[in-house]
């Protein structure tokens, strides 16, 4: 079975386009502190930039990623940065609904089984309980009767118990819901968070270059 049919599960890719006249190591240049985090390395090429991740902080913008290529390529518009990030989180909250439907399952499973024991126990019990009262049934013999011996008591029909319920499914199928939504909020969040975060870094020199006046900029130089 070809993986790549599943990879859009945990594996986040997209593009974007430069500004006009950026170079591609100029790009890697502005995108690269954002990989100099704690837990975080990252390895640079001819316009690519491959990164990856072991215990991030929580501060990481990124830190639910755990490794990734970013790589510029000339499209027909210009320089483009195309990126694929992975992310075993993502994966990970996909599959925990299939765990707990697992476990709902298992649950359903679990109270048919008791249900039929439970049933097959009544039935032995109805059995016995018929026994005995045939038993009780038998007349006392005469000889009994003139010594005084008391007659034997008659046992009460025993009350059916009630059922036992079994496991129930249903905290299992609550978990799976709250795990499939948590997926897909994740899954649309994080691609839109992470292509905003590499077009606000992108264009950060840009807006400063803009609002500096001309005399910061001639001193600049």
């Amino acid at each position: 079975m070809n993986s790549r049919l599943f990879e859009w599960i945990w594996h986040i890719k997209g593009s974007l386009t430069l500004s006009p006249g950026q170079t591609s190591e100029e790009a890697l240049d502005r995108l690269a502190p954002l990989f100099r985090q704690t837990g975080t390395s990252h390895e640079r090429g001819h316009g690519t930039l491959t990164f990856r991740k072991k215990d991030p902080v929580a501060q990481d913008k990124m830190s639910i990623f755990d490794g990734g290529v970013l790589e510029i390529e000339r499209g027909t518009g210009g320089l483009v940065l195309r990126y694929h990030l992975v992310s075993r989180a993502l994966l990970y909250c996909f599959l925990a609904p299939l765990l707990f439907l697992g476990f709902a399952q298992l649950s359903v499973m679990l109270g048919q089984w008791e249900k039929s024991s439970a049933s097959a126990a009544k039935e032995a019990a109805k059995s016995k309980d018929e026994d005995a009262k045939k038993s009780a049934d038998v007349p006392m013999h005469w000889i009994d009767k003139a010594l005084g011996a008391p007659e034997p008591e008659k046992k009460k029909d025993a009350k059916d118990k009630s059922e036992s319920k079994g496991p129930s499914p249903k905290p299992g199928y609550v978990f799976a819901g709250i795990f499939a939504a948590l997926y897909v909020a994740g899954r649309i969040l994080e691609e839109r968070l992470v292509k905003s975060l590499f077009r606000k870094t992108l264009s950060a020199e840009d807006t400063i270059e803009a609002t500096r006046g001309p005399e910061q900029f001639s001193a600049s130089t």
